[in-house]
């Protein structure tokens, strides 16, 4: 089953998402866990914590699915 992951700019970077989801505990525990666990972005395994991320790419980590959706922040 694929999980919707809502981005709020127009990017997040990899190692931003992997602390959003809280596969690491910080920023700097990124370039480690993307050597020691597999990280795909739309098919392809990815190791660059500063990878961007755009709506609709799909990633795949620790066995889970998620599509970056996009919802602009409205102020009312």
């Amino acid at each position: 089953m694929k999980k919707v992951f809502t981005i709020y700019s127009e990017y997040i970077t990899l190692g931003q998402f992997l602390k959003a989801i809280d596969a690491i505990s910080s920023g700097g525990a990124a370039k480690f866990f993307l050597w020691e666990h597999p990280v795909h972005v739309n098919q392809e395994r990815k190791t660059e914590r500063g990878k961007k991320l755009y709506p609709n790419d799909e990633v795949i980590v620790l066995g889970e699915t998620y599509i970056i959706s996009y919802d602009p922040k409205t102020d009312t």
